[in-house]
């Protein structure tokens, strides 16, 4: 009844698909063509973006022949100005439409602030006083010594050297970086001039000592121990000078109520070994008429303080004992009267003699800007602005009714100087603005506790740092008055070193 069949296929063709191929011109899209264009630009042409109208051919060749020059022209025309170029030029080297015109790029600071107030407790506790005051070659740590400036024997009292870095955070203005334990007070204190970690202290016995202040276990490293050469009385002043014969070295040079100004090298056993010597006589002072011409046996004249010129390394200043100034040589031939044994012979350094003050000498400063001037100060409250070359002093200013016990000149402004008070007032001080009274005049503290040193920061000019009687530091922060200088300033100094010597 079924039997298997073949029957023949049939085809039916899409309409659909013949219907959209006619209408569409591509089959994978379903609009029309989609005209495109650049993106930057708003038409389908671009021209340079730094003119508004396409650029000729003739403008180019223009432009080429603008940036030919006539050298000869041009040579020609120089030559024809010159002489009246010149002639405006001298006359406005000369004009002083712009005198005193500085351009700052900083916010001025208008006042004088305390920065910080710094002490240690444990010499508080003892009454001891500040003596001096040092900043290292960084400018970031500042060291103060602790003894006693007053009456009495302190030469067994112990005291101490303590150092803050300003620069440290979490700095603790009672809590001192470092304390060295000393068994003598210490009378004056220096850093090194370039080697931040090293300080020296003269003190009350007369001995000399260098301290690293990197070494916390055991940081002496050289003194001069108790020898013949070794001051006989406490050490007032001591400085560093650079070693002639040995550059990587410095000299340490110390100055004495025992009228000896020493000059001390590092040796290497830990000792410094004395190099040359001083000492001042009154016989051998010439044109002294401070001081009476005493005995062959008390012929010792006291040094209080020192200073070195900044022009000459061999030309020196003291202060002494009794009032005067006096102006010293270190290339001094003649032997100095003295019957006090040393290890070398001891020259007589003094070339001349200033006007005294009324009372002694407490501090000298040579000035950093110009080679004849420095400044003394002492018991009678004035200072004096002495010439090199004459023996009155140019300018004498009463800034004190007490004692005034040190004086500075800024290392940045050429007419400005600091003065410590023994009234409790550190007096800055501007030719530029008075010639008789201070520019601004800070109180260390309550009441009249005397300030007996302060020292400038000499990488950070807005810095002073002052000690005073009650063992207390204080970090000065100065206005841009006494640290800008003036375009004027060098003229106004040169004008008062010549007044007198005219």
């Amino acid at each position: 009844m079924f039997a298997d069949g073949t029957a023949p296929g049939a085809g039916v063709e899409s309409l659909w698909r013949s219907a959209r191929s006619a209408r569409c011109e591509a089959k994978s899209c379903q609009t029309g063509k989609i005209s495109t264009a650049e993106t930057a630009v708003q038409c389908h042409t671009t021209r340079d973006a730094s003119v508004q109208t396409d650029q000729s051919k003739d403008a180019v060749q223009d432009l080429q022949q603008e940036v030919q020059v006539d050298y000869t022209s041009l040579l020609s025309f120089l030559q024809r100005v010159e002489d009246a170029v010149i002639k405006e030029l001298n006359k406005n080297s000369k004009s002083r439409a712009f005198d005193g015109f500085e351009v700052t790029w900083t916010d001025q600071n208008k006042t004088v602030s305390c920065l910080h107030t710094l002490s240690y407790p444990e010499a508080q506790d003892q009454n001891l006083q500040v003596t001096s005051v040092s900043w290292n070659a960084t400018g970031s740590v500042v060291a103060c010594s602790y003894g006693r400036l007053d009456s009495g024997d302190w030469s067994t009292e112990r005291s101490f050297v303590c150092t803050w870095n300003l620069d440290r955070r979490g700095l603790n203005p009672q809590r001192p970086d470092l304390v060295v334990d000393v068994p003598s007070s210490v009378m004056c204190l220096a850093f090194h001039p370039s080697q931040p970690s090293l300080i020296a202290g003269g003190l009350f016995s007369g001995e000399l000592v260098v301290w690293d202040t990197s070494r916390t276990e055991d940081p002496v490293i050289w003194r001069t121990g108790m020898t013949d050469d070794t001051h006989t009385d406490p050490v007032y002043q001591v400085t560093w000078l650079p070693d002639t014969e040995h550059r990587n070295h410095s000299r340490l040079v110390s100055a004495s109520t025992d009228g000896k100004v020493l000059v001390w090298r590092e040796e290497r056993d830990g000792r410094l070994g004395l190099a040359e010597g001083f000492a001042l006589v009154a016989q051998q002072i010439p044109r002294c008429a401070g001081l009476k011409k005493l005995s062959q046996g008390e012929a010792a004249v006291g040094v209080t303080s020192l200073s070195f010129s900044h022009f000459d390394p061999r030309l020196f200043v003291v202060g002494v004992e009794g009032g005067s100034s006096l102006k010293c040589s270190m290339a001094a031939q003649t032997l100095a009267l003295q019957g006090t044994s040393s290890s070398i012979p001891l020259h007589a350094p003094a070339e001349l003699a200033f006007s005294p003050h009324a009372g002694p000498v407490y501090s000298v400063s040579c000035s950093p800007f110009h080679r004849n001037l420095f400044l003394s100060c002492g018991t009678d409250g004035q200072v004096h602005l002495h010439s090199m070359l004459q023996s009155q002093p140019l300018i004498s200013l009463q800034l004190s009714r007490k004692y005034l016990f040190c004086v500075r000149w800024s290392p940045v402004r050429p007419l400005v100087f600091a003065a410590a008070s023994g009234e409790g007032a550190v007096h800055l001080f501007d030719f530029e603005k008075s010639s008789q009274k201070p520019a601004v005049s800070v109180k260390q503290g309550e009441g009249e506790c005397p300030v007996y040193c302060l020292e400038f920061n000499p990488k950070h000019s807005g810095l002073l740092a002052a000690g005073d009687a009650a063992g207390t530091v204080r970090v000065w922060q100065l206005s841009s008055d006494f640290t800008e200088q003036g375009s004027r300033e060098m003229s106004l100094l040169e004008q008062l070193a010549s007044e007198g010597t005219d």
